[in-house]
């Protein structure tokens, strides 16, 4: 496979490798690959810990646990007040 780097790319990773910390531009690239990996992982694990949240959220409202919204509004409006008067 041939990867074509537009300038900004290429200015890019030559200051990485005048950092010293990198030898060679593929340990460069292997190190974006490594962090686009890790980034990819963590979303992937926050959409499934969303997805059972709203789960539950659902199951929570099919047995009827719900809170009035404007009930929960004025409770944090409380919660506010008294956090400002401390």
């Amino acid at each position: 496979m041939n990867i074509t780097l537009n300038s900004e790319q290429t200015e890019f990773i030559q200051e990485k490798l005048k950092t010293g910390r990198y030898q060679n531009a593929n340990e460069v690239i292997v190190k974006a690959f490594r962090l686009l990996e890790e980034e990819d992982r963590i979303y992937q694990t926050w959409v499934e810990e969303t997805q059972k949240k709203v789960d539950i959220a659902i199951e929570e409202i099919e047995r009827g646990e719900v809170i009035d919204g404007e009930i929960v509004v004025n409770q944090l409006k409380e919660k506010l007040r008294q956090y400002r008067q401390k």
